[in-house]
Formats: C-alpha cells, structure tokens, sequence
C-alpha cells in the first residue's frame, strides 16, 4: 500500500484540451517504468481540468518521481499547454481499499 502520494492539478489552456489528453495518455507508458511508483492515475475533472494522482510506498519513490521523465516532460510542455503552472501537491494517505484479485 501506498503511504505517500503526489497531486498535480492541471488546467489546459483554451483550445489546447486535445492535447492535454494525448500528452497525459502518452505519459502511462513511462509511469509503468518506475518501479517506485505503485499507482498513476491520470484523470479529467472537467472540459479543461485535468489532475495527475500518484501512489509511492516511501518519500524516496515520490522524490525519483518527482525528477523522472514524467515530470521532465510536464514542466517541458507546461507553457505551451496549461493555462497556470501545474500545482504540485504532497498529500499523505490515510486509509485506502484496493481490489484483491
């Protein structure tokens, strides 16, 4: 289970939704590629609110996240695509349920 986490708010700038969308998706591939990071959710709050959700057993796994390719790419595109700076949160988790399978 996942103690620590990380939150990004995103907000697309007018126009550029589409290619929120594609980036965020395009992002999956590298999250499945760190081993620290447990859980990656890319979500769609609204027609042009976006958030990214992550789940990491240790501060050490948030941090290599934190300087990984994800978060290269997001500050690299983050003029062009979003209205604000993305707001990068640290939220520590309290309680969860997971699926047994």
């Amino acid at each position: 289970m996942g103690k620590l986490a990380i939150w990004a708010q995103l907000e697309a700038k007018p126009g550029k939704e589409q290619e929120v969308e594609k980036f965020l998706k395009s992002a999956q591939p590298l999250a499945e590629k760190e081993p620290e990071t447990i859980t990656w959710y890319a979500i769609k709050m609204g027609p042009s609110s976006y958030g990214i959700f992550d789940t990491f057993a240790d501060e050490s796994g948030r941090n290599a996240h934190l300087k990984g390719e994800i978060a290269k790419a997001l500050f690299a595109k983050a003029q062009d695509l979003f209205a604000k700076p993305p707001e990068i949160k640290k939220p520590e988790i309290l309680a969860s349920k997971s699926a047994r399978g």
